[in-house]
């Protein structure tokens, strides 16, 4: 028996770093109907269903294809609601909607347009493949704890992170641990563990790696111009 997966596209209309940012144009069309169209282009999806606070951006959304019904609460829309509560109400509301069970829930997020379906249906072979509870995506960190990311320390002063595993000082970047930044574009999870776990990360989770060309979360103006060219020249 196949197993019913659903996407969730997480969309609100406040956003601190750019105003309104989930409708801003890239090629032509506002920023969340390339996640859209790439989770119906993929054809692993049971349904496709939009969270948002926004009337408008729901209307979108089901225009290019997404599932809608519902209006997200002002207590999960604020820029201090967890990604796992937001998702998981989503989840809730698709099987009462569905009057259906979802085995494995797929979040792609909206600022993260680069990705491409391969990698949606790469992620999903090596969360079967790990036989993990969840799985976040990332690409390798350009910068690195360990050796040329600093912080203040009011004992030691400024310096690098230390690790007591770590037998001697990092001199060079290449020696130094590898480290990974979350790139907030692919999240899967199983059902029972979406449901009753409160962290993201635990020693069940599985990492994707992307390139880093498909890595870029748009925060600000600057991203959105980088995301815009990456774009174009694809």
């Amino acid at each position: 028996m196949s197993k019913q997966i659903l996407c969730t596209i997480c969309a609100r209309k406040g956003s601190k770093g750019i105003k309104g940012k989930n409708l801003r144009i890239v090629r032509g069309k506002p920023l969340i109907y390339h996640t859209i169209k790439q989770a119906l282009k993929s054809k692993l999806f049971k349904k496709v269903v939009i969270s948002t606070d926004s009337k408008k951006i729901k209307k979108l959304a089901i225009k290019y294809g997404a599932e809608g019904w519902f209006l997200r609460p002002k207590k999960l829309s604020s820029s201090y609601a967890s990604k796992l509560d937001v998702v998981r109400h989503c989840l809730k509301e698709s099987e009462k909607n569905f009057n259906s069970r979802f085995d494995v829930i797929i979040d792609l997020d909206v600022t993260s347009p680069l990705r491409k379906i391969i990698d949606i249906k790469r992620s999903l072979k090596l969360f079967y493949k790990k036989k993990a509870s969840n799985l976040v995506s990332a690409t390798i960190s350009r910068k690195n704890p360990y050796f040329n990311i600093v912080e203040f320390n009011k004992k030691r002063g400024l310096g690098v992170k230390t690790s007591k595993k770590l037998t001697h000082p990092i001199l060079r970047r290449q020696s130094a641990p590898i480290t990974y930044d979350l790139n907030a574009s692919i999240y899967i999870w199983r059902r029972n563990h979406l449901l009753t776990k409160k962290r993201l990360l635990n020693k069940n989770t599985a990492l994707f790696v992307m390139p880093p060309e498909r890595s870029i979360d748009i925060d600000d103006d600057f991203d959105l111009q980088i995301v815009e060219r990456l774009k174009n020249e694809n």
